[in-house]
């Protein structure tokens, strides 16, 4: 039996995560799954293997404690899907299955960890991270004792940005730790994973958008990502630790 990525639907740009799993990178033993808060498809939840929370619009303030008005706020919220990702995490973290967050996937990863995020990070900060007509680009820092550093080797990178929240260093959730950081003056986190990794399986959440980086197959900050996520998902549970 095949095993199963599921791939949670997202409003914006839903083809590219679908798309950026190649046939290569599945092969013979994996399959692709969307699980979509639109059908419910709940059941199919505890078929997957693997899942990716994807980007999209902003986590229901609520949730967390959030200002309800904030710059940029979207006219409407999807607090059905907020529920039903809040399903999938909780199912992964349960079962100790492997999590891969991107962009709004990563802020509701820290969220639902117990964590908040800046619900606008202020214009000076959209000028190199909030998505214009196309990505804006810019360089991180990984923290060289994290599981990011393992998987990619990379100190620094290039990396595309289109998002006008982030998490909140003062309140990151009960066991993450940041793995890397934009290298601005005023950092905004760019990714983060589980502290202590006893008893966890892999998760890796970034703020980026490894999905539809400009010549993703050749940035370790997308494909040794997906490699590594992919290489999780076939091996499955096995007490997972940094090394």
């Amino acid at each position: 039996m095949k095993k199963k990525i599921g791939i949670s639907y997202s409003e914006a740009s839903f083809q590219n995560y679908w798309n950026w799993f190649t046939p290569e990178d599945l092969g013979e033993e994996i399959e692709l799954v969307e699980l979509s808060f639109e059908r419910n498809n709940r059941a199919d939840i505890e078929d997957c293997d693997g899942f990716v929370l994807t980007g999209g619009i902003d986590v229901l303030p609520a949730i967390y404690g959030g200002a309800e008005e904030y710059p940029y706020r979207p006219d409407q919220f999807l607090p059905e899907r907020d529920e039903f990702e809040r399903l999938i995490y909780t199912y992964a973290q349960d079962k100790k299955i492997p999590v891969l967050g991107i962009c709004r996937g990563m802020q509701y990863i820290n969220i639902m960890e117990g964590g908040k995020v800046f619900e606008d990070n202020g214009e000076k900060l959209h000028r190199l991270h909030k998505k214009d007509t196309v990505d804006k680009v810019h360089e991180v820092i990984v923290n060289t004792h994290s599981l990011l550093y393992a998987i990619t080797g990379q100190k620094r990178g290039e990396v595309n940005s289109a998002h006008h929240q982030s998490v909140k260093p003062d309140k990151l959730g009960d066991n993450l730790m940041v793995s890397a950081y934009a290298d601005t003056p005023d950092p905004i986190i760019e990714a983060l994973e589980f502290k202590d990794k006893r008893g966890k399986a892999f998760m890796i959440g970034v703020q980026w958008h490894p999905e539809r980086m400009k010549e993703k197959e050749f940035n370790p900050l997308s494909q040794k990502i997906k490699e590594q996520f992919v290489k999780e998902v076939k091996a499955g549970f096995s007490d997972f630790r940094q090394t």
